[in-house]
Order: C-alpha cells, then sequence, then structure tokens
C-alpha cells in the first residue's frame, strides 16, 4: 500500500527546509553502529531526541518527520541509506528510503527493501538472481476486506458476501443451494433431499410449502419418526429437525434464503445442516497422550487445548446431529507420533481412548525413515521436518481404515500439524482447518533474516517455509486473539509476519499472507470447567489432594524433585507454572523475584517447571535455563523465599492447587517473552487467582489491566517486579482489593473463555466454509498449483537436508 502522496511531499519538504534537524536525527542512528533496528529500538533512542535541548531549530516534535518515526516498525542502515518499513495503519506497510549525504527521499517497492536487508546480511549482489514468492496474483478477483476491525471475523464478512451474491444471481444461486442439499449422506443415506425427490428449484419451493402446511398442524415436539414418511414422500429426508417444530424452522430459514438471503439467516441454517460427522485433529510432534507427559519437552499447552477441544466439539457435534434427527455417532481421531521408547507414558500404544468422550480416540502413527524403519526414539519439534511428508501417506491411510472413509474435517496444529494437514485435505477433498498456537518466527528475533545461523539447531528454513505453504492453503485459520494475526497499533501480528519477509541466499516474500484474507476467525478457547473452577465452589473442591498440595508447597515434595523451602508460611504465594524454556521466560522471573527486595519480604515464589535435576532433560534449551535456575538460587541465596518443584502432570490436581494458592491470598504469574494465547492464564482466572501476564501475545487481550488482572512487560524486569510487589502491598492495605480482582477474573472468563462457545463457533465455521468451497472457487486451485510447486522444488530438500545435517 502507498504512502499518501501529501505526507511523502510534507516529508521531502522536511527535508529540505531542516537539514540540521535531519542530519542531528540520522547520526544518532549511525552512532547506534547498528544494521538493523526494530520500533523498540527506534523509540528508546530516537524519540528523546524530539526536542532539542538549546537548540529549538533541531528539534523534530510536532514534525512529519517524528511522525515517521513513530510509525516505523523496522530501520535498515547501510553507508549510504535508511530505509523504513512504514506500518501507517494496522496490516498497512508502505516502504521509503532517506539518503544519509543529501538526504533524497522516495518510495519504494517491498522487493527493494527486502533485497537491502539481503545486501546487509550477506553481501547480496543485484545481479544474483533469488527466488520471489508472490502471492497477490493468484488472489485478484477474490474478496477481501479492508477494515481493521473486520481482521479476524472473516466468516461474517463471507456471509455478506455470499447473501449478496446468491440474491444477485437469484436462479443460479439458488440452483447452488439445491445441488449442495442434495450432497449431504451418510453410510449410503441421504440427510436432507432425496436422489429423486425434487427436481428443481420450484419444485423446491412448492414442497417447501406443503412440507410447511403438514408441519405447522402437528404438536411442536412431535418426533420426526411420526412424520417423516410424509417428508420423505415431498421429496425430503430425515435431517431437517427431531421435531416437527425444528423441522419447520429449518425449512423456513431455507424459503426466506430463496426469496432474500440475509448474512444471519444463511449461517444458522448452514450451522443446521448435518455434514460432519468425522474429524480429524493433526498434532504429530511432543509426547501426545492423556497422562504423565504434561512438562515434557515440546509438550505443554497444545495437548490439553486439544484435549479439551476434542471433548467440546464431540459434545457440539452430537447436539447437533440429534437436534436435525440424525441418529449418527460422530467420531474424532487425533493424529499423533507413536514412539516407541515411550519412557512409561502411553506414546507406544496405537490407540487410546479419550476420557470424558464417547467416540474420540488418540491414533498413533511412526515416523518412518526413507528405509521404512520405525523411528523408536523421541525428536524435537525442531527436527522432525524429513519424517513428515512419509508420516502424512501412512496417517492417511491408517486414518481411512479407522474413520471408515475420509473425514469431513482436517484440523493442523502448530507448524508440523499444518503442513500434514495440507497434504492431507488435498488428497482428500475435505476443508481444511489450521491452529497455530504459536509461530516461531515471531518468537525468535530476526529468525528469518539470519536463519543459516540457527539452521543448525531450529531448522528455521523448513518451518517458516512450511508455515507459508500450510497457511496459503488453509481454507480457515482459527486464532485465539486479534493479535495474534494483525497485532496492535504500536506493533505486527504473529500472521502479518508472514506478509513479506526474507531468508537471504534461499528465497524471499513479497507477498505472502493477507490478515485481511476471510480465513482469519477468532474463536477463543476456555478452561475445563470440571478441572479449573473457582476456588470458592467448595461443593466441588478437592479437598483430599490438599495433604499431597501441602507436601509439594511446604513439605518434602510428594514424590517430586524440589528446590528450596519456605522460611515463612504466612507470606501469600506468588505461583508459576509453565515448561522450563527461554520463551517461556521462568528464569527471567526468579531473576526478577531475586532482585527486588519490597517482593521478596511481601511474597514467596512457587514454581512448577521443567526438571530440577539437570541430568533429566534430552533437550538442549531445558538444560541451559536448568543451570540458570541453580545460579540464580546459589547467587542470590533463595532457598528460603523461592520453591522449585518439578513440572507436574497431574491436570485435577493443578486445578487445586490453584485454589490452594487463592486461598492464600495469592496470584498467579506468567512471565513469557511471548505468549501466542495462555491457556494457564484462563485456568489461573478460572480459579478465581489474581493473574500477572505478559504484555506481548494473548494474555493483552484475555486481561483487562487494573480490572481482571494486571499486564507485566518481561523486557523490564524491575519494573514488574515493582508491580507484583505494589499488588501485595495493596492487598494488605485494602481487605477488599484481592476478592475484587478475583472477582473480576471469574467474571471476564465466563464472559469471553468457555469450550462450549468455541465448539460451537468452530462447527458453524467448518459448515459455513465447506459450503463455500462448494459453490465457489475458494479452494483457490491455481494457487494450489503454485504452492505445490514450491513445496516440491524448496520445502521438500530443505526437509531432506535436516536428516544430512
Amino acid at each position: 500500500m502507498r504512502l499518501q502522496a501529501s505526507f511523502l511531499e510534507d516529508l521531502k519538504a522536511f527535508l529540505a527546509d531542516r537539514r540540521s534537524a535531519a542530519h542531528r536525527v540520522i547520526h544518532q542512528i549511525r552512532a547506534l553502529q547498528r544494521e538493523f533496528l526494530l520500533r523498540t529500538d527506534i523509540q528508546d533512542c530516537l524519540l528523546e531526541l524530539c526536542k532539542s535541548k538549546g537548540h529549538p531549530e533541531q528539534g523534530i516534535s510536532g514534525t512529519v518527520f517524528e511522525e515517521l518515526l513513530k510509525i516505523t516498525q523496522e530501520l535498515t542502515i547501510d553507508s549510504s541509506w535508511i530505509y523504513f518499513a512504514v506500518r501507517h495503519r494496522i496490516a498497512r506497510w508502505s516502504y521509503v528510503r532517506i539518503h544519509i549525504e543529501t538526504l533524497d527521499c522516495e518510495e519504494v517497492p517491498v522487493t527493494e527493501f527486502l533485497q537491502h536487508k539481503e545486501r546487509l546480511v550477506r553481501g547480496y549482489s543485484e545481479q544474483e538472481v533469488v527466488l520471489e514468492i508472490d502471492l497477490e496474483p493468484f488472489e485478484r478477483g477474490f474478496p477481501k476486506m479492508h477494515e481493521a476491525s473486520s481482521i479476524g471475523r472473516g466468516v461474517e464478512y463471507l456471509n455478506r458476501r455470499l447473501s449478496s451474491q446468491l440474491f444477485l444471481e437469484e436462479s443460479k444461486g439458488d440452483e447452488r443451494i439445491l445441488d449442495f442439499l442434495r450432497l449431504h449422506r451418510s453410510r449410503g443415506e441421504q440427510l436432507l433431499i432425496g436422489e429423486r425427490g425434487i427436481k428443481d428449484v420450484s419444485q423446491l419451493r412448492r414442497h417447501l410449502r406443503k412440507a410447511m402446511e403438514i408441519l405447522v398442524r402437528l404438536n411442536p415436539g412431535t418426533e420426526c419418526s411420526e412424520f417423516q414418511a410424509q417428508l420423505r414422500a415431498l421429496g425430503f429426508e430425515r435431517g431437517w429437525g427431531r421435531t416437527a417444530e425444528r423441522a419447520r424452522e429449518t425449512m423456513q430459514m431455507l424459503l426466506e434464503i430463496l426469496e432474500a438471503p440475509s448474512p444471519d439467516i444463511l449461517e444458522e441454517f448452514l450451522g443446521r445442516i448435518p455434514m460432519i460427522f468425522s474429524v480429524a485433529i493433526l498434532s504429530p510432534h511432543g509426547w501426545f497422550g492423556q497422562s504423565g507427559v504434561l512438562g515434557r519437552p515440546d509438550t505443554g499447552g497444545q495437548v490439553v487445548y486439544i484435549l479439551d477441544q476434542v471433548r467440546a466439539l464431540e459434545l457440539d457435534m452430537r447436539e447437533r446431529l440429534l437436534e436435525q434427527g440424525v441418529d449418527i455417532e460422530p467420531q474424532i481421531v487425533v493424529l499423533t507420533r507413536l514412539i516407541p521408547e515411550a519412557e512409561g507414558t502411553n506414546c507406544d500404544e496405537r490407540i487410546e481412548e479419550i476420557s470424558g468422550t464417547r467416540n474420540a480416540r488418540i491414533l498413533r502413527v511412526p515416523f518412518r525413515s526413507e528405509t521404512g524403519e520405525v523411528l523408536p526414539q523421541w525428536l524435537s519439534r525442531f527436527e522432525i521436518w524429513p519424517y513428515l511428508e512419509r508420516y502424512a501417506i501412512d496417517a492417511e491411510r491408517e486414518l481411512l481404515a479407522e474413520l471408515g472413509g475420509r473425514p469431513d474435517l482436517v484440523v493442523g496444529n502448530y507448524s508440523d500439524g499444518n503442513i500434514v494437514a495440507s497434504l492431507m485435505a488435498r488428497r482428500m477433498g475435505v476443508t481444511q482447518c489450521n491452529i497455530a498456537h504459536a509461530l516461531e518466527k515471531s518468537k525468535y528475533l530476526y529468525s528469518d533474516l539470519y536463519w543459516r545461523e540457527n539452521d543448525e539447531q531450529y531448522h528455521f528454513s523448513s518451518q517458516f517455509t512450511a508455515d507459508l505453504i500450510s497457511m496459503a492453503t488453509a481454507d480457515f485459520i482459527i486464532t485465539s486473539t486479534y493479535q495474534e494475526i494483525a497485532g496492535t497499533e504500536e506493533s505486527l501480528g504473529q500472521y502479518e509476519s508472514y506478509a513479506s519477509f526474507t531468508m537471504p541466499g534461499l528465497y524471499r516474500v513479497a507477498q505472502g499472507i493477507d490478515v485481511f484474507d476471510p480465513k482469519f476467525n477468532i474463536v477463543s478457547p476456555g478452561a475445563d470447567p470440571d478441572v479449573y473452577f473457582s476456588y470458592r465452589d467448595q461443593a466441588k473442591r478437592l479437598e483430599h489432594l490438599h495433604p499431597e498440595i501441602e507436601e509439594l508447597v511446604f513439605g518434602n515434595g510428594a514424590g517430586s524433585d524440589y528446590r528450596g523451602t519456605f522460611e515463612s508460611r504466612d507470606k501469600p504465594i506468588l505461583f508459576t507454572m509453565a515448561r522450563m524454556d527461554r520463551i517461556k521466560n521462568i528464569t527471567g522471573l526468579v531473576d526478577w523475584f531475586a532482585r527486588s527486595p519490597e517482593l521478596r519480604e511481601r511474597a514467596n515464589l512457587l514454581v512448577f517447571s521443567g526438571h530440577v535435576d539437570g541430568n533429566k532433560s534430552k533437550d538442549v534449551e531445558e538444560r541451559a535455563e536448568i543451570e540458570r535456575m541453580h545460579r540464580l538460587f546459589d547467587e542470590h541465596q533463595l532457598e528460603g523465599c523461592v520453591r522449585w518443584v518439578e513440572g507436574q502432570v497431574n491436570r485435577e490436581r493443578n486445578g487445586e492447587v490453584y485454589r490452594y494458592v487463592a486461598d492464600h491470598r495469592g496470584a498467579f504469574v506468567q512471565p513469557a517473552l511471548f505468549e501466542a494465547f495462555g491457556l494457564t492464564v484462563i485456568e489461573a482466572m478460572s480459579s478465581g487467582l489474581p493473574t500477572f501476564a505478559t504484555c506481548f501475545g494473548g494474555p493483552l487481550e484475555i486481561i483487562v489491566d487494573g480490572v481482571s488482572g494486571f499486564h507485566i512487560d518481561p523486557s523490564h524486569g524491575e519494573k514488574s517486579a515493582e508491580t507484583l510487589a505494589q499488588f501485595f502491598e495493596r492487598c494488605e492495605k485494602e481487605p477488599g482489593y484481592w476478592e475484587g480482582i478475583s472477582a473480576a477474573s471469574l467474571a471476564r472468563v465466563e464472559e469471553r473463555y468457555t469450550w462450549k462457545g468455541y465448539a460451537r463457533r468452530m462447527m458453524t465455521l467448518s459448515r459455513i466454509y465447506g459450503f463455500w468451497r462448494f459453490i465457489t472457487d475458494l479452494e483457490r486451485t491455481e494457487a494450489r498449483r503454485y504452492l505445490e510447486m514450491f513445496y516440491s522444488l524448496q520445502l521438500r530438500p530443505l526437509a531432506q537436508s535436516v536428516s544430512s545435517s
């Protein structure tokens, strides 16, 4: 998107008229001796120059140059030019360069900005031919949103577009609807329209009226078995409704759509169509199981999310089918990796029924080498790329056998699950949904630019390429928050970072993922209400676990390794629980606590994370964090005020731990450098525990700062520790303060974050996007062919190189 001409002209005029002030800023930039500056660097280092002390003529306050600096997300600098990546609105970018000596200024295309970055990183020559990816030509003519407020509400936008399209096309649109209704069948049985019952739209209208005349004379609660023969004579099968009232409502909706479709009626009608009977959920990496796995490397919130998701989806699917009079038991299969060397877990079992469900199970399929040998040991999520293409073929074969046919929806999770879902959905011709959970590109600074330096350990070249392909091929993408897609006014979103980027020497993306694409939808998860509930709900409390919890918190660890014993049991507990890795920033929290006399005086710190014995960890990053934890204990004499217990995997007991800490008027803190969503934040708030969480990521939207919890900035640990200390101080002075934050936390979760609402929304999305696939070219055939070539020529060799490295 180009800058407004007036802004560019004003900037040129400033550079010409106020050369001294402009040179002063440029001199400050160059004095930093850095080739790349991010927005935080620009704000911290440059905006202090907005007011010049003693030299008003050298100040830039209130000028167009100050505005340029405020909206610049990134600077790149060489000996001649400074390039500005300008984000003038959410997800709207332009690029400007200013010559260091002459102050000449011009707008440049994104490709030139990316080339400049490449030259700085590896001395790229303009004669060098670089693969350039541009998806924009394939998107021409496809409906896109324009307003930032519409991002993440794709299905609402599509419904409006679809309603208009059906209305304008009249008879053609009505015929498509009839064809769509004829599609739906299960086990060889038609569910809506009989194969020979209704020939055209005119007959459909007549028979709908006749059917409604029959239904309106019946008692509203009359079961479908009593009127099905009459409807079948008109060409209608049993899937219109379990009762006369339900069937009449559904038929009335269809008549209204045929007359003049509205977005709301269309969404409600499609939400009733019996078209989702089986779902495949992909999550290959980590230790996926129901017990004894949480806290292991690569195994945390995603496992909890999927298991809770499955329970909620199965219930919603069953209720919908029952309401429509379809007596079919839904099936959900979670596909993950079978690990022969299971280390005491169930990860070596092919099938595992999922507790709390009737017909959902985990199906484990092993990774195999090129020669077909089963890989026995666990692998880091960064090392699995060579095995995924073979895994997709093997998993598809076993899934089809398990379900007795293809699924109606394939849901990918994380980078590996999403690329496998992309491969499987394309071959089976079914709807594909992506859930990222976390995008590593946003978590590791300059990980695209310096991919070569990171590739031996993290293999980002494979991962980012897989991300790009799976995002582009997905029919719809679910995110937990708005910022996950498009960030905030000040910071770019995780998906937005895939709009344009470069991996020097590999390829550059001139136009990749467009966050204004209607495939993006915000559907926030919740916490299992049977496990995470208010500390005040005494009837449900697991008080029989309190002796074990006492041992975990104050005693001999209840069988778990631990370090540190609280000298004072009277202080409130500041509790944290997460994997022991750099991004989760557990060691950062301990460091803040150690350096804050005020916080140490007012609270004890309880940490559930990782292994206390580093020899038990097989993960390089985790071992490094464990070593740092021990150094912090030693350097700051933390034995009496910090209690570190190895990661706990018992969900029911962990739920009671939240409530136990609430009983003691404590708080929960989630200090991650970045958190895509924050399930532990939801868990703590669901328990009524006041919560402090990172301002980078999902918690920024979950928590209303100062009302239902508090935001902390992990890049400013001293300030974060001060915020925590002030909370406990205020609780001491104001007896009702803790209870007020607790009550607001519970209310916030109940209002916005429940699994029931999540499941309802996701199943509605699945139906609507399935409808779109049928009546439009939502499959984007041309783009898929382009991406298939990109996969074969780029991702496949990159993945194969991981095994050889």
